[in-house]
């Protein structure tokens, strides 16, 4: 048989080959996959988000749950600067990345200033020197306990029985004038006028970011409660009795969330900024 007569098979060889290929790379995609699967079955989550008035939805966020427990993270990028999107997303992103190398939930703390740091750094990198920021919110829940961390003017709060329990501070000017109104320094109404009150002082992106606040002591859950992440979009128009009013009702956290974006869109507000919210049941 000459060479011409061989080509039929050494076609059929190639192709049988390359698919074999195919199918041991694409195995080896699904166990790597499966690995990053959660051991457990996780927890009720839901999200909702609205771009606002804002020709760009800044804000970013994601969650996941592993053996160790359920992770979830919310970013606002800076709308007053380049690049909000972009910071948003490296930072939410590396923190998810970094949670998924969590070995133990004792490392939780050095996780959040690990993962912070990183964000930090990367971010900087991406701008170039060019303005840019975000805050961020970040919660790990594992065995009734609730490990965060934050940076900027985000919230992290737990609603129990129609009481809104807050987790860390906002990284604003305003907690500075208040401290200054505390000793003396100026008067209370100079540091509820003050023009730049909102203005955050810590952030993601930003060349002397301190560090991540960190909770001291994990939070103990109960059932029932709900724990929340939001950007300022969403406390800056939604007053905490019109929170409660949709919190409270017995449906899924997906149902919440997406009840109060749509009563925040209902308000039509002219400067309404983006919006995202997301609901952690500890069912």
């Amino acid at each position: 048989m000459d060479v011409q007569n061989w080509v039929p098979y050494l076609i059929v060889l190639t192709c049988t080959a390359a698919i074999l290929l195919l199918l041991g790379v694409r195995r080896r995609l699904l166990l790597d996959t499966v690995s990053l699967e959660p051991a457990a079955s996780g927890m009720p989550i839901g999200n909702g988000q609205t771009i606002g008035a804002r020709e760009e939805q800044d804000d970013y966020f994601a969650s996941v749950t592993t053996a160790h427990g359920t992770a979830a993270v919310l970013a606002d990028g800076i709308s007053g600067l380049a690049h909000g999107r972009m910071a948003s997303t490296l930072a939410v992103t590396v923190f998810i990345r970094e949670f998924l190398k969590l070995e133990h939930i004792r490392e939780v703390q050095s996780f959040f200033a690990k993962a912070a740091k990183i964000s930090n750094t990367e971010i900087l990198r991406n701008l170039k020197g060019a303005p840019g920021g975000t805050t961020l919110v970040a919660a790990v829940i594992a065995d009734d306990l609730l490990y965060w961390g934050a940076v900027g003017d985000s919230m992290i709060m737990v609603f129990r029985e129609d009481n809104f329990i807050r987790m860390n501070e906002r990284h604003i000017l305003e907690s500075v004038l208040q401290e200054r109104c505390l000793t003396g320094q100026i008067t209370r109404e100079e540091a509820m006028e003050h023009p730049m009150k909102r203005r955050l002082i810590n952030y993601l992106g930003y060349e002397n970011f301190k560090s991540i606040e960190i909770g001291s002591e994990p939070f103990r859950l109960q059932p029932g409660d709900r724990i929340l992440l939001c950007s300022d979009g969403v406390y800056n128009t939604m007053t905490e009795v019109e929170l409660e009013q949709i919190l409270s009702k017995p449906i899924s956290p997906h149902d919440a969330a997406e009840e109060i974006i749509e009563a925040i869109e209902q308000k039509r507000l002219i400067n309404q900024d983006n919006a995202t919210i997301v609901i952690v049941d500890n069912a």
